[in-house]
């Protein structure tokens, strides 16, 4: 169940829309390698257009400039990729988030038109929660509502999640609702077989989650790096990879990769977060490819894919391969994992109940 209130139950027709997206995208060489986050946040852009919006403001951050404006992580590349895609879309970009060049970028906004803003990291105010920095930037957008729907960052009480609802009637966004509505789903109420699959690289990141799910689950399997650094569990439902393809154990192995595969052929529910092996050298990539291709191809299967590296894969796999579907490929890593453990959302909390 999702309590917040949601755009598509408000007033859009002829409103200024401030909308915290998540555009926080891998960039190489001033080149995006992975959009996904960016395609994203097209279904809640969509509707809000469909609805009447009179001008769409978005704010984001990109990487960690800690304050400081660091060039090579402008969102300017973003902005040109936003025009890429939206083709039939007026979308411009200002290199600040508040002042007189904002609120000038603001007024010259076309009806339907589409201002993304800098990143919100240079600028102290984000990191702190300051509600000063989040009355800067409502003031200089004219802004009547706010829309969060950058679910990857509602795990952080920054000025973008938590101050600026203070200033603004504040809403979910589309992609926002789907994120959690998902996955608190499976928390609190999978369809069972549920079968839950654990790698990595870092025990103590992925160990709260073994705990929450060993009392639900009827199997947990735990591969990566976790699995070859020697991980034990006393709990009967934990499966941990017991070969691996070489000397190195930087991928699982055909025995355990074949024990993976029948437990999700017989799941109704299945939770993937964190690749079985080194995936990002292709040697040794096989065993979650194997478990992507066969999870993407299951029908009746609940099918949630979640942390940064897991998703990325998977989302690069079906670049290759359309026919691979999923129930969800999440934008969020750590606000993943923060909510499947039960932990708190402040950006979630901040926003109205439903009415």
């Amino acid at each position: 169940m999702f309590d917040k209130e949601v755009i598509t139950n408000v007033k859009i027709r002829g409103q200024t829309v401030l909308v915290r997206v998540d555009y926080n995208v891998p960039i190489k060489d001033g080149v995006i390698t992975d959009d996904l986050r960016i395609r994203a946040s097209f279904p809640t852009l969509e509707l809000l257009a469909k609805k009447g919006a009179r001008r769409i403001v978005l704010i984001s951050h990109l990487g960690r400039p800690e304050g400081k404006k660091v060039k090579e992580l402008s969102l300017k590349p973003v902005a040109d990729r936003l025009k890429e895609l939206l083709p039939d879309k007026k979308v411009f970009f200002v290199g600040d988030v508040s002042g007189p060049d904002v609120e000038d970028a603001v007024e010259a906004l076309p009806v339907g038109g589409i201002l993304l803003l800098e990143n919100l990291r240079f600028f102290p105010g984000e990191e702190k929660d300051s509600p000063e920095f989040a009355k800067e930037i409502v003031d200089a957008t004219h802004a009547d509502i706010f829309v969060q729907d950058g679910f990857a960052v509602v795990h952080r009480a920054h000025a973008s999640t938590d101050a600026i609802t203070k200033e603004l009637p504040s809403v979910a966004g589309l992609l926002l609702e789907k994120e959690v509505t998902s996955l608190n789903k499976i928390s609190e109420s999978p369809a069972h077989p549920f079968v839950v699959i654990i790698g990595g690289a870092k025990v103590e990141d992925k160990q709260p989650l073994i705990d929450k799910f060993g009392r639900i689950a009827d199997k947990i399997v735990v591969g990566g790096k976790i699995s070859a650094d020697g991980y034990t569990s006393p709990l009967d439902s934990v499966y941990v990879v017991e070969d691996f393809s070489d000397a190195t154990k930087s991928d699982s192995g055909p025995i355990s990769t074949a024990k993976i595969i029948d437990f999700v052929k017989n799941a109704k529910t299945v939770l993937w977060n964190g690749l079985l092996g080194k995936a990002e050298e292709p040697e040794y990539a096989t065993s979650s490819t194997a478990l992507a291709e066969c999870l993407g191809e299951l029908k009746n299967v609940t099918s949630i894919i979640c942390g940064g590296d897991t998703s990325g894969f998977v989302e690069n796999l079906q670049k290759e391969h359309k026919d691979l579907h999923y129930s969800l490929v999440s934008t969020g890593g750590g606000a993943a994992l923060e909510l499947l453990c039960g932990n708190d959302m402040p950006g979630i909390d901040a926003l109205d109940d439903k009415a």
